[in-house]
Order: structure tokens, then sequence, then C-alpha cells
């Protein structure tokens, strides 16, 4: 199976997982497992920064429900990948945290 399809085919059985069969969402709870349980390696998960995951799960929950639809799940895997090609690339951290804007003498 071509590696786009296969990642696309997790992503979605991961969902439905978590998700149990008669739901069509996942709990915040449900996904910090999902996070915790899922995500073993230490190469991978010392790239992935606390901050990403944290601001991820926030991002997610607009209603304050305490769940996430499929939608929702898709944007907290995106902001975890960014998270992680951010940190693969040394680029961690927040922007401009710590660095001076070279405009703002200007």
């Amino acid at each position: 199976m071509p590696r786009l399809e296969e990642a696309i085919k997790i992503m979605v059985e991961l969902f439905e997982e978590y998700a149990g069969q008669d739901s069509k969402q996942v709990s915040i709870e449900e996904l910090k497992e999902l996070l915790e349980k899922d995500v073993e390696s230490p190469q991978l998960k010392e790239k992935i920064h606390p901050d990403d995951i944290k601001e991820a799960l926030e991002l997610l929950d607009k209603n304050h429900d305490g769940e996430v639809n499929f939608r929702e799940f898709s944007r907290c895997l995106a902001a975890l990948a960014k998270g992680y090609h951010k940190q693969k690339r040394g680029k961690g951290g927040k922007r401009g945290k710590g660095k001076e804007d070279p405009e703002a003498d200007s």
C-alpha cells in the first residue's frame, strides 16, 4: 500500500477505535490517552513538544463540550505533525520568544 494511503487509513482507524462504534466523536480524555499510548518512540516524543500537544488540544474543543469530531481530530494530528516538523528542522519554540524583532527598531 502506498505510504500516503496507509497514513490516511491509519488516521481514520485510530479515530474509529477511540470513538467507538456508536460515537462520531472522541472525548478530550480519550484523545489524551491516544497521544500517550500511541506515541512511544523516544525520538518522536522528544520532537513533539508538550506545548504543541497542549496547543493542539486547546484548539480543538471550540464549543467546550469535551468532544472532538473527525475534522477536529484531523486538525490535531496536523498540528502535532507541524510541531514534529519544526522540532526536526531545529525550529522549535514559540514565535518571537527570546528573539528580538529586527524591524522593531525601524
